[in-house]
């Protein structure tokens, strides 16, 4: 009877750990500011997002949309080396965002990349 239980309290640790994996995790957000206005008319966001798997895989993406849930929207991968490290900075223009990361790199997305929905 008590290695039943046992092996019911294990089965059900190892079921939600399962299920609880890929995880994710937003490190970094930024807004566009109200005083740069895209011509689709909606207020666009930049996320860094921090996917890690049960078999230690890490990986970042950076999504930049309108989507309130950011389900949809312009996806670049990030070399891991950078993603670990965030992002230090990110100016919003007419034409593009700039992201800066802590390494020094730049990465340029300009806005037609990600108007309209893309």
């Amino acid at each position: 009877m008590l290695l039943g239980g046992v092996a019911g309290v294990l089965l059900t640790a190892a079921f939600l750990t399962v299920i609880r994996w890929p995880q994710s995790e937003v490190t970094y957000r930024s807004k566009a500011p109200a005083s740069v206005a895209y011509p689709d008319g909606f207020p666009h966001v930049l996320e860094l997002v921090h996917r890690h798997t049960l078999s230690g895989r890490h990986s970042y993406t950076m999504v930049i949309g309108r989507s309130p849930n950011m389900s949809y929207g312009h996806w670049v991968d990030i070399d891991t080396v950078l993603g670990a490290k965030g992002i230090e900075s990110t100016t919003w223009t007419q034409s593009a965002v700039r992201v800066r990361f802590p390494t020094g790199h730049e990465l340029f997305v300009p806005a037609r990349s990600f108007l309209y929905g893309r």
